[in-house]
């Protein structure tokens, strides 16, 4: 017997009798690696249908170079929207201030005819001592001056025996009479303008009201006084 078989021989001898596995043992065994295998499959996650493959995410790089391109045009349009605004804010600040200095100016220059006509009124009358022709040449004066204020939407309010209105009318006073209803202006102290519908200036009056029994109206007292005079 060679050495060689003899170490073999030796070997077998201490790692004792060897045992052939069964059948029952190896369909047991493979249904438990089955059975791994499955469950490693079950895990793992499934792609949907007609999914795409996820997109590559851009780099950093190009990620910051966007933010700061829409981050300057951003700044760009600030810039341009405050020069607009400044130069709104000066070309409305103009018109103001013209307004202010030149928004009579039609209206002075419609007076300037009544101006001169009433220097050539005083002219006249300095001359000529008849006051009648200073009186017509007033008039006229004040006809043209009506006639301008007309023009840019002056309206008179002259409430002669009409009812009183507190929105048109400012009352001075009461005035005892039966000749005409109470309540109604029986004398205008100062006439009224309005522009347009924006009142200027109400109209000054004296209003009438019920004389009382001890009271005697100014149309009765007239005559009554006469009377008196002549006797």
């Amino acid at each position: 017997m060679t050495a060689a078989r003899k170490k073999k021989k030796k070997d077998a001898a201490e790692a004792g009798p060897s045992v052939e596995p069964g059948e029952e043992l190896a369909e047991a065994l493979r249904e438990a690696s089955e059975a791994v295998e499955g469950a490693e499959t079950a895990d793992a996650p499934e792609a949907e249908p007609g999914a795409a493959p996820d997109a590559e995410e851009p780099a950093p790089e190009d990620e910051l170079e966007t933010r700061r391109r829409e981050l300057e045009e951003a700044q760009d349009r600030f810039v341009r929207l405050q020069a607009e605004f400044e130069n709104f804010r000066r070309r409305s600040l103009k018109e103001r201030q013209e307004s202010l200095q030149y928004g009579h100016q039609n209206l002075v220059k419609d007076l300037l005819a009544s101006v001169d006509n009433l220097e050539r009124a005083l002219g006249h009358s300095a001359e000529d001592a008849d006051a009648e022709s200073l009186v017509q040449g007033i008039e006229l004066v004040k006809r043209e001056m009506l006639g301008a204020l007309g023009k840019h939407g002056v309206k008179v309010i002259e409430p002669f025996e009409e009812a009183f209105d507190p929105a048109f009318h400012e009352a001075m006073g009461q005035l005892p009479t039966a000749s005409v209803e109470p309540n109604t202006v029986v004398e205008v102290l100062q006439k009224g303008y309005m522009i347009n519908d924006r009142m200027l200036r109400p109209a000054r009056v004296l209003v009438a009201r019920k004389p009382g029994p001890e009271e005697v109206s100014p149309d009765e007292a007239g005559p009554a006084a006469g009377e008196g005079d002549e006797t």
